[in-house]
């Protein structure tokens, strides 16, 4: 499981790269009123794409380390297991719908400032909610920026 815990740390730096550069994209796309590209499209799915191998592994973290098991035995009393039981989870679900509802809308947009327009708004707030839902080194709750092997 330590690797998975790795490779799901590593993980993040992609997805906050493709996320802001997502959210660099619908800026300057509705502030230059250029058209949406294969370019822009590309961009928001590899961010969709990161964000659905990251659950995956988050998901294999969550029950592979005994999360959910520890959460029965020590409660919501703990930080740390209130944390990665319920928090961070949580979130970070509620971000990947927020991926995920934005795709679609972005994909069934038709005009190209509304693209942008809904872009901005699901993607921002996904990234927004995975900002705060890391377990940076400052945090009370921390991680390294960086695991290695």
């Amino acid at each position: 499981m330590q690797t998975v815990l790795i490779f799901h740390s590593l993980l993040r730096w992609l997805v906050l790269l493709f996320g802001l550069l997502t959210l660099i994209s619908s800026l300057s796309g509705l502030s230059g009123k250029r058209n949406y590209t294969s370019g822009d499209n590309k961009v928001n799915l590899f961010f969709m794409i990161s964000c659905d191998i990251q659950l995956l592994i988050g998901l294999t973290l969550y029950f592979g380390r005994g999360w959910f098991d520890s959460l029965k035995l020590v409660g919501m009393g703990n930080p740390t297991t209130r944390f990665f039981t319920m928090e961070h989870g949580l979130m970070m679900i509620i971000a990947w719908i927020l991926v995920h509802i934005g795709r679609v809308a972005v994909k069934k947009a038709s005009m190209t400032s509304t693209k942008f327009k809904k872009s901005l708004i699901y993607f921002g707030l996904a990234l927004l909610l995975i900002l705060v839902s890391i377990p940076w080194p400052f945090r009370e709750i921390a991680r390294p920026l960086l695991t290695w092997f």
